[in-house]
């Protein structure tokens, strides 16, 4: 991407501006799955360095954050929820957040790498790289399947987490990768089915710009069903106890019910929505409390 992609002059930026470049919203949920994939593990670090892991987990986060806005500064453009972030809206370069992002990125994986293992420093390395170079610049604009494959590059935080705190990758962290890699479609999808216009004039093929809505809904209520054993695995394994599976079985019915919702919307004969995509935004919220609460479940269970 180039600057010239920006229209009109450069406006003076905020740190606000620099902040959202990272992209919070998103950072906190990575933040707080790779703090609890580091609660979980059998062995715990001094809590200095278990606060700089966490730290490097979310530069990583947002370092490969910038670095997809500043590739994709060119379709935010276009899309009226993403029109006002600081590159479109011409608050910051293009190539200084391309900058912000590459300084960011070898910092949190240096800084892990000294503070806890070179395990841990070698799996954040490649989430960063699995999401810029495999998601953002392949994978988004190529294939109505995007974020099936891409999902990978934000179920790593528990591993990273895990590895962290013990220098070596078990079984419990990869089925929270696992449950976060098939978390990531419902989720999504409930999102794309309310932006598919947005998407659409952007050209990129999503798959209810791709395949229609009628066929997004089927896949999201097929990906929350597939969920639910993968969410109890944990504790069927014996590697959870009560209380997360109570809450894993609880949830994921939940789940697949309001996504069982967002099947039975009411629609046209094109598979529109006629209620403004109303049980896909609900799905899409509920999504974000399902991964927090499951997930806080699997910590608890820990210290009891």
């Amino acid at each position: 991407m180039s600057d010239s992609t920006l229209s009109g002059g450069l406006s003076v930026s905020t740190a606000a501006d620099w902040f959202s470049l990272l992209k919070p919203r998103v950072m906190s949920l990575v933040v707080f799955t790779g703090a609890i994939g580091l609660i979980v593990a059998p062995t715990q670090i001094n809590p200095l360095l278990s606060f700089t892991a966490i730290l490097c987990i979310a530069l990583a986060a947002g370092a490969a954050g910038a670095i997809n806005m500043w590739y994709d500064a060119d379709i935010d453009a276009v899309m009226r929820r993403t029109a006002s972030r600081p590159i479109p809206a011409g608050r910051i370069t293009a190539r200084d957040a391309l900058g912000y992002g590459i300084v960011l990125s070898v910092l949190s994986v240096l800084l892990m790498a000294m503070a806890t293992n070179l395990v841990a420093a070698g799996l954040l390395a490649f989430s960063i790289f699995y999401y810029v170079f495999i998601y953002t610049m392949w994978l988004k604009r190529s294939t109505p399947q995007n974020i099936v494959i891409g999902g990978a590059a934000g179920a790593f935080p528990p591993v990273i987490g895990w590895a962290a705190a013990t220098g070596h990758v078990s079984l419990l962290p990869v089925l929270l990768f696992t449950i976060v890699f098939f978390w990531t479609p419902p989720h999504f999808w409930s999102l794309a089915l309310f932006a598919s216009g947005d998407y659409e004039r952007a050209g990129v093929p999503m798959l209810p710009v791709v395949k229609g809505p009628r066929h997004t809904r089927i896949n999201i209520m097929v990906y929350s069903v597939l969920l639910l054993p993968i969410a109890l695995s944990p504790y069927l394994l014996g590697l959870c106890g009560v209380v997360y599976g109570a809450c894993a079985l609880v949830l994921s019915l939940a789940f697949c019910l309001y996504c069982w919702r967002v099947l039975t919307d009411q629609q046209d004969a094109q598979g529109h929505s006629l209620t403004s995509n109303a049980p896909a935004r609900a799905a899409f919220k509920f999504s974000i409390l399902y991964l927090f609460i499951l997930f806080g479940a699997c910590a608890v269970d820990r210290f009891i």
